[in-house]
């Protein structure tokens, strides 16, 4: 039987450090993460989002590789995120491949960030050439292949929605623990949308008073 191919993948471009093997054809062998969590209404800084990884990416390895009962020898490629993402964080995810490929003399192959989302996708959609509404943190875009690679068709000219999601949890001062979208939603239940009625009246009354 043909052994299938497997790689561990670093991913830690904002503010979670994640790390998962994973085979050829999409199946998830281990995907341990850990969140940097800022104080409810603060967003993360570079610096102290990069010390966070740093404290967490070695036990997060071990435990990557005791979940999908690996050893090294048994990994034929690391991949990392090179980008796009903050420069700090993105640092320590990159010198750690560096270190383990000498160490375990295994090639590294670098990933881009938006790129591995639309990827995924198609593995778990099975799409074959898709149109995709690619929608994240930093990013909000219509992104499709051609020519030979991924190319943006449209996107935001303000702000990402996942980042106007960050913004508006911080105006609200909840949470970033699991996440800032998850906690807006979760508000939203509790008491009845009370926040966007207020906030549409609030517009609605600034409408009114431009008026006069």
């Amino acid at each position: 039987m043909k052994k299938k191919m497997i790689a561990i993948g670093f991913e830690g471009s904002a503010n979670k450090i994640g790390i998962g093997v994973v085979t050829l054809d999409g199946t998830i062998l281990s995907n341990p993460r850990h969140t940097y969590i800022t104080p409810p209404g603060q967003g993360f800084l570079p610096r102290e989002t990069a010390q966070h990884h740093l404290q967490h990416v070695l036990p997060l390895v071990k435990s990557a590789l005791k979940t999908a009962e690996i050893t090294p020898d048994e990994i034929d490629c690391i991949c990392y995120t090179k980008g796009p993402g903050m420069g700090a964080p993105l640092q320590v995810s990159a010198i750690v491949v560096r270190v383990l490929s000498l160490l375990w003399k295994k090639p590294i192959v670098a990933v881009n960030h938006c790129v591995a989302h639309i990827e995924m996708g198609r593995i778990v959609t099975g799409a074959d050439d898709p149109v995709v509404l690619y929608v994240s943190g930093g990013n909000t875009q219509v992104i499709a292949y051609s020519e030979g690679r991924y190319r943006i068709f449209g996107e935001t000219i303000d702000i990402a929605v996942g980042n106007c999601l960050d913004r508006f949890a911080r105006v609200l001062t909840l949470s970033n623990d699991p996440s800032p979208g998850y906690n807006i939603e979760q508000v939203d239940n509790a008491v009845h949308a009370s926040y966007f009625r207020v906030i549409s009246a609030i517009s609605d009354l600034y409408v009114l008073l431009k008026l006069y």
